[in-house]
């Protein structure tokens, strides 16, 4: 970090570097004062009659307070949009309860995610008394978006720490085969992965392998996250020190033990930033179910600007999408910093 001494030298430490400084500093206050000014004191946040935004200089937040369950919910029934916003707070508490460090064992994570999951699909779902048949072509919006990305982490980070063992193994044929498998993936993109999923898949399967579209996408999506999270962990597993597995054979242990106990828990610490990295980009991904006509949050903020009334309030739509993902990504960010400082990870000493 510079010192301020050095820092003020820079800025102002010839009369050219003054002038910079201070042509740059009012050109940023003019933008900064012209957005305050458009987004809060010439916007106008809810109408009070029809074609009032039109009256205003400023930013039509109305549209968000006109369309906001269209856009958090997507088509999903109107009436039974409170099933889709406790959906949604279900999926963000099993987020947070997965994140104490009072939950961090094998038997605790499991049941939060499969009873989370199962309360999840209830509640989307019904099909039991007091609750309608919602079918998943029907699921939009943040919900579905929450679903596609958590079914992808929980079923892409276990898969990509056995396809990451594979690719490290003594047998050839597993080795080169898991290699080649996770090369390919990794050489498509994610959009060519999707329409394999939701468009091709059905004629290439058998009806009995042919699950719904939604469920193929999401085997879409965490199998293509698991092969890029498999060459994570096997950075992590190469930054091991080859004294840890001399270590680990002089105590007797056997391969698996050694792996499960001596060397992933290191290779997972080591990982942990790339890793973060990775979540955030993935849930940023999701955005692409648009292109096969999935709801999503991204498609639903669109529809909301389908009525001819709030087309040209577009901006305003996309911002309040676009601050739904800020805030997910960066509190996901956020708490990996907090694992990287509660696990010294790339510090030495604190």
């Amino acid at each position: 970090m510079r010192s301020p001494v050095t820092l003020r030298a820079q800025l102002f430490g010839t009369k050219a570097n003054m002038l910079l400084t201070l042509a740059l500093a009012a050109v940023g206050l003019f933008i900064l004062g012209s957005v305050v000014r458009w987004a809060f004191i010439d916007s106008l946040w809810k109408e009070t009659y029809e074609g009032q935004c039109a009256t205003v200089p400023g930013a039509c937040w109305a549209v968000i307070h006109a369309r906001y369950r269209l856009i958090l919910f997507g088509l999903y029934p109107y009436e039974e949009h409170w099933r889709s916003a406790l959906a949604c707070v279900v999926a963000l508490s099993i987020v947070v309860l997965s994140c104490m460090p009072r939950f961090w064992s094998l038997t605790r994570l499991v049941a939060i995610w499969l009873c989370g999951a199962a309360i999840f699909v209830l509640l989307m779902r019904g099909g039991i008394p007091g609750l309608p048949l919602v079918t998943t072509d029907k699921w939009g919006g943040l919900a579905l978006t929450l679903y596609v990305y958590l079914s992808t982490i929980i079923i892409g980070v276990p898969l990509g720490i056995i396809l990451a063992l594979g690719r490290q193994s003594d047998l050839p044929a597993i080795r080169i085969v898991v290699t080649m498998v996770v090369d390919f993936v990794r050489s498509i993109p994610i959009l060519a992965v999707v329409f394999c999923a939701a468009l091709f898949a059905p004629f290439i399967l058998p009806g009995w392998l042919n699950p719904d579209t939604l469920y193929r996408v999401i085997a879409a999506f965490a199998f293509f996250f698991s092969c890029y999270y498999a060459m994570i962990v096997t950075g992590g597993i190469q930054a091991v020190a080859p004294g840890q597995y001399d270590a680990a054979a002089a105590l007797g242990l056997g391969y698996w033990r050694c792996r499960l106990l001596i060397v992933m828990p290191q290779a997972l610490r080591t990982a942990l930033p790339a890793t973060v990295n990775h979540m955030v980009i993935t849930l940023k991904e999701t955005s692409v179910l648009i292109i096969i006509g999935m709801f999503e949050l991204t498609a639903s903020g669109n529809a909301a600007l389908q009525s001819g009334a709030w087309q040209q309030y577009y901006v305003e739509v996309y911002i309040f999408v676009s601050l739904i993902y800020f805030t997910l990504s960066f509190s996901l960010s956020r708490y990996g910093a907090y694992l990287e400082r509660k696990m010294r990870v790339g510090s030495i000493s604190r």
